[in-house]
């Protein structure tokens, strides 16, 4: 009972307000009373809001009283103007109330606008906090910022009016003014925006991350993926992934196993299988690397290989599996289970200093971070092209660019990646969205003149893009490439486009520094650790916060698009048993490449006794084939009674790569 009388009386003292331009009038010209008497009335409604500030304040958890300060501001408004209006004996201050309301609201508003945030957006994300989370934060917040200014704007020019109507006009017009057309604008106001705001959730609210969506999340004919080029129709829908999913989910519920290495060339089998191995709550191993000797390594009891490569043993085949799958009901199509992010394991596997490959461990936390980035960044962008594809889904790079900013975004995908590069001269159809590495850019620079593209945009990463590649892009495909550094263990750390300079631009939620080595360090929302990541990457940080690179301090570096330790291709040369000492450089002439500098052991030296150059070559081709993608193997080779080395032992590099450009191979 007490709690519904205080709804009304707040409900009558907020009517009082609103209509207090009409309760004026209506006091002084329709039943003449007299100046004096009507300032009693105001100063008695500034009592009633104080007692409704100060008598209705509820505790906060350190039982302190919560005033409502809006009452409060009214409160002290009505006393000052009755008053003023008592003492003077003159209607006008009675008029200035609705000025003093404009004035309040136009500085509480101009000032948001100094000092960011802006009260537009402070209210919207106390309505909805997810923004703060979301991709499109920046882009809500410059949308609430015009608003915010529309409002200055109304607040200054009705304020203006207040100020005429008080002074220069009866009070017959005060009020219809202040009580009536005043509101009338205001309410036009807020519809238009109404309208507006509907519109910008169409844009903003179409963003569903593999770890938040539903099976309503998109229409059953939305488009995922395509085969080909988009206009051949031949196309996967959002009913097609809800049904593949739910017979993953069976066929992997058969499996005790709780670890499962994924390697499918195909995105669309990719997705679907990595999606219901995490709504299955198994840990994921991701690797494009499937020699027999580097699976062996990382593949230990109990765990589970899943495939689409044929000729691979002791594997499940996914097409063929998917194919006898049993039928799923609608229920189980419908129910897609919820994926918890903070609780997602996924490995992924890169070449650390130490010569040994890297398993480095990653959620989809950090994943869906990464991506609301970029896609705050460029999202318009990607969302009117297709996207097309160079990059392998099993490595850092491709996996958020292919696999899951597409998917989150809404945008279809290429089943198959671009192989070769004249299969950019399909891309006729539409506008395409290019994710691809600085090799293939080249090789697609020296086999074609010109594309036909219509609007292309291209991210690269991976390696290094030289300047000349690209502009050499630009001339070939129209757009000069977006750059992105970043790495397996730190995700996107920076980007930029040559043709504005060299220097790296750090992603707005980096934070970069060089640690005593000049190397730099990088602390973001992507890395776990609150110290940050120490790279091996040499950088000059200018005094914009940009950066320029000077090379790497380790022994990792990048053939092509991929990245390898020479430490450990040293190794596993040295596990031949053949070798006594070796040195691996990287070289770069018309291509990335390595070559190798190798003295024989006492049975090395037996065992290729009279055995022609080439032979050997091959040995050790072969050899190397065990355990590496043929890329990253050594292409040329030198047999030295000693490799060149200091007085600390250490081998001079610069001697040894001299080896191979002196030399014919």
């Amino acid at each position: 009972m007490n709690f519904a009388v205080k709804k009304i009386g707040g409900i009558l003292l907020a009517v009082a307000g609103v209509l207090y331009p009409v309760l004026v009038f209506v006091l002084l010209a329709v039943y003449k009373a007299p100046v004096r008497i009507v300032s009693l009335c105001v100063i008695a409604l500034a009592l009633a809001f104080f007692l409704a500030a100060t008598g209705n304040a509820s505790k906060d958890a350190r039982g302190r009283r919560k005033l409502n300060h809006k009452n409060l501001l009214s409160s002290l408004f009505f006393l000052l103007i009755g008053t003023a209006c008592f003492a003077s004996n003159s209607p006008l201050f009675l008029k200035l109330y609705p000025l003093a309301v404009c004035g309040t609201f136009l500085f509480v508003f101009g000032t948001s606008l100094a000092s960011p945030p802006n009260i537009v957006f402070r209210f919207a994300t106390l309505k909805d906090k997810s923004i703060l989370d979301s991709p499109f934060k920046g882009k809500v917040e410059a949308y609430c910022k015009k608003v915010t200014l529309v409002w200055c704007a109304f607040f200054l020019l009705n304020g203006a009016a207040a100020v005429w109507t008080a002074f220069f006009c009866n009070e017959r017009i005060w009020a219809i003014y202040n009580g009536g057309v005043s509101y009338i604008i205001m309410g036009i106001i807020f519809g238009m925006e109404f309208l507006a705001r509907i519109k910008m959730n169409e844009k903003t609210k179409n963003y569903f991350p593999i770890t938040q969506f539903k099976a309503d999340s998109r229409k059953d004919d939305h488009i995922v993926c395509y085969d080909d080029v988009w206009s051949k129709g031949v196309y996967k829908t959002w009913l097609d992934f809800l049904t593949d999913t739910a017979k993953m989910r069976k066929l992997i519920a058969q499996k005790n196993a709780q670890e499962f290495i994924l390697h499918c060339n195909d995105y669309w089998l990719f997705l679907v299988t990595f999606v219901a191995l995490l709504q299955s709550k198994k840990q994921v191993m991701l690797t494009a690397n499937i020699t027999p000797e580097f699976i062996k390594e990382m593949r230990k009891p109990g765990y589970e290989f899943w495939t689409d490569a044929g000729n691979v043993a002791d594997t499940v085949y996914i097409p063929a599996a998917l194919q006898k799958a049993p039928q799923v009901s609608e229920q189980e199509i419908r129910s897609a289970p919820q994926i918890v992010a903070d609780d997602t394991r996924i490995h992924m596997f890169t070449s650390g200093s130490t010569g040994k490959p890297k398993d480095v461990i990653q959620r989809m936390t950090e994943f869906n971070e990464d991506n609301a980035f970029v896609f705050s960044k460029w999202g318009d962008e990607f969302r009117k092209r297709k996207l097309v594809a160079t990059v392998s889904q099993h490595h850092i790079y491709g996996f958020l660019f292919t696999i899951a900013l597409p998917f989150a975004a809404g945008v279809p995908f290429r089943r198959k990646r671009v192989e070769i590069p004249n299969e950019f001269e399909k891309l006729t159809d539409e506008r395409y969205m290019i994710i691809a590495v600085p090799a293939f850019l080249k090789r697609t620079n020296e086999v074609e003149e010109k594309l036909p593209l219509n609007d292309c945009f291209i991210f690269t990463s991976g390696g290094v893009l030289l300047p000349e590649v690209a502009k050499r892009t630009n001339e070939v495909f129209g757009f000069w490439p977006v750059e992105v550094y970043g790495s397996t263990e730190t995700s996107g750390i920076a980007y930029r486009q040559s043709v504005n300079g060299l220097e790296w631009t750090p992603f707005d939620n980096a934070q970069i520094w060089k640690n005593q080595d000049g190397c730099l360090v990088i602390k973001s929302p992507y890395i776990k650790d609150p110290k940050g990541f120490e790279t091996a990457d040499l950088v000059d940080i200018h005094p914009d916060g940009r950066f320029i690179m000077k090379g790497r301090s380790d022994s990792i570096v990048k053939i092509e698009e991929k990245r390898v330790s020479l430490t450990e291709v040293e190794n596993r040369l040295l596990q031949s048993g053949l070798v006594r000492d070796v040195c691996v450089v990287a070289m770069s002439d018309r291509r990335q490449y390595l070559a190798a500098a190798i003295s024989f052991n006492d049975e090395g030296k037996k065992k290729f006794e009279g055995a022609k150059k080439f032979d050997v070559n091959m040995f050790f081709h072969d050899y190397l084939m065990q355990f590496f993608e043929n890329v990253v193997i050594p292409k040329k080779w030198r047999f030295l009674d000693a490799i060149p080395s200091d007085l600390q032992g250490k081998h001079k590099k610069l001697e040894i790569q001299a080896l191979f450009t002196t030399l014919s191979c």
